[in-house]
């Protein structure tokens, strides 16, 4: 064996034993009871959290600090730079209850969610997320019947109460991976059914109902936001006939569950319970931009399709810190106002579709 020869496999065992060591400090199983997929870059991972546990740190210290004595506390611009910058996870319960309002709707309804689980049921309701249930993270080992505690019996509870509290959603699919994840920051019944509540009622309304106009309102959003922002995008759609429902639908629904990484999506559920709805389109926004070179080389229908599943992948959605200061400088301006007379617009024209 020449010299090279022997450099090139010396090499590749260090490479080998580089990514082995990385994924047996990570593990295989995420913080949250997630499996990581089998094309996990477990060194890249390692590197970023190294940087990341430092953020986590001092982030703690000042969020401490923030709520220290003060087990209530009001929006304000210091509140809302702290959200941008993460809520640490051992305060992301009693920050998300308090930012989207659902701790004084819990507060004013003492009660309320222990009467609806015992109170009579819509046989057909229950029985329709039953059979959910099986298909709510079967890479999650806490919702596996297996596991003790097994979280599909709060996560069933959650949604048949909701759906009797809200009878004109009842229950929708994509409910279910965000009663999910609800569950696995609060772990609490009652402060997921009112976190759903508020993002079903205010944050996201008519997201699940049954025509579900809300959602595609702003799809179509969306669109109209990539023709201004992103033109070239928007006319590669237009070309090749590709409607945004098919390629951003799950974004929406799931609010990038099953999309984007576990500690990404909650760093932007952080953002969205302090500032709303138009966090969605900052995201959608920052990945189209971000990626519009390589999606522009797409040459067809499922090019475009497959270049889309590729952009919410790789190292740039992986470091969520990184990822969430980007959402407010790479989209550029986005005010409420827009986002309103646009929802007005698509709204009619979605409603004038049937």
């Amino acid at each position: 064996m020449s010299m090279a020869t022997e450099n090139g496999a010396g090499n590749t065992r260090l490479q080998l034993d580089t990514a082995t060591t990385a994924e047996s400090r990570i593990g295989r199983i995420d913080p949250y009871g997630f499996e990581r997929p089998e094309d996990f870059d477990y060194e890249f991972y390692e590197e970023f959290m190294s940087q990341y546990m430092t953020v986590l740190t001092r982030r703690a210290v000042r969020w401490s600090k923030l709520l220290k004595g003060n087990r209530r506390f009001e929006r304000s611009l210091k509140v809302k730079r702290f959200v941008r910058k993460g809520i640490p996870n051992e305060h992301r319960s009693m920050v998300w209850m308090y930012l989207s309002g659902a701790q004084a709707h819990m507060e004013q309804n003492p009660g309320y969610y222990r009467r609806l689980l015992e109170g009579e049921k819509n046989t057909q309701l229950v029985e329709t997320i039953h059979t959910d249930l099986h298909r709510t993270f079967p890479d999650n080992v806490l919702f596996r019947k297996t596991s003790n505690p097994c979280l599909q019996k709060n996560l069933f509870n959650v949604l048949v109460a909701y759906g009797h509290h809200n009878i004109s959603v009842g229950y929708c699919q994509g409910m279910n991976f965000i009663v999910g994840y609800l569950l696995l920051i609060t772990k609490d019944e009652e402060k997921s059914f009112w976190l759903l509540d508020a993002l079903i009622g205010s944050i996201l309304p008519d997201y699940y109902s049954p025509a579900m106009i809300g959602l595609k309102t702003d799809q179509e959003v969306l669109g109209q936001l990539v023709k201004i922002k992103i033109p070239a995008v928007a006319e590669l759609m237009e070309k090749h006939g590709v409607m945004w429902t098919l390629v951003v639908s799950r974004w929406f629904i799931c609010l990038f569950i099953d999309v984007l990484p576990v500690e990404t999506v909650l760093r932007i559920w952080d953002c969205m319970f302090c500032e709303g709805s138009k966090i969605v389109f900052r995201v959608a926004l920052t990945l189209i931009k971000h990626y519009q070179d390589e999606i522009l080389k797409a040459r067809n229908f499922p090019d475009i399709c497959d270049k889309f599943k590729k952009i919410t992948k790789g190292p740039l959605v992986t470091d969520c810190h990184i990822f969430i200061k980007s959402i407010f400088t790479e989209p550029g301006t986005l005010s409420r106002a827009t986002i309103n007379k646009l929802r007005e617009q698509c709204r009619a024209q979605v409603l004038a579709q049937g």
